[in-house]
């Protein structure tokens, strides 16, 4: 996807959440902010943007989206009940109404033969309750799917919740 197509994403997005009145925040580890900056990249957006969550570490998902210890300890990261566990918090930090939350292995290292290079799990929650979690295996090198991954977020948000 080209950077002009991921602006036009965006303003899709945008135009939703504004046509709604609608709130959005993220909680993203390996695209490292990538939707919040694709969101924001938009002239306009502090009508449904008003904060985001980079949290990279273990630490910072419990600190920041009150993440339970136990839930990384047993489950890993990268793994559909952290996801759950970043979007809830996310939403509720951000008082907004959806939220997204990302985490996988870009690459080049930290895969496994059971979560390999490429691994992202997604969650997205709405104030309503509703919670739905996906897991993606994109390809390519870093920048790739972070990208990819931003973009599925972005996608899936406008395509199935708004």
């Amino acid at each position: 996807m080209s950077k002009t197509q991921l602006r036009q994403l965006s303003i899709a997005v945008g135009d939703k959440l504004k046509a709604r009145g609608a709130w959005v925040t993220c909680a993203e580890s390996c695209t490292g902010g990538w939707v919040a900056k694709a969101l924001t990249d938009i002239a306009g957006s502090s009508a449904y943007f008003d904060r985001g969550f980079v949290t990279y570490s273990n630490a910072a998902k419990h600190d920041l989206l009150g993440v339970d210890e136990t839930t990384l300890a047993n489950y890993g990261a990268v793994s559909e009940p952290v996801v759950r566990e970043m979007a809830q918090g996310a939403l509720s930090a951000a008082n907004a109404d959806f939220s997204v939350s990302i985490s996988g292995i870009a690459g080049p290292e930290g895969g496994s033969v059971d979560k390999p290079v490429g691994t992202v799990w997604f969650a997205f929650a709405t104030r309503e309750g509703q919670i739905e979690a996906h897991k993606q295996v994109f390809s390519g090198d870093r920048d790739a799917v972070r990208l990819q991954a931003t973009v599925f977020a972005l996608q899936t948000l406008l395509n199935d919740f708004l």
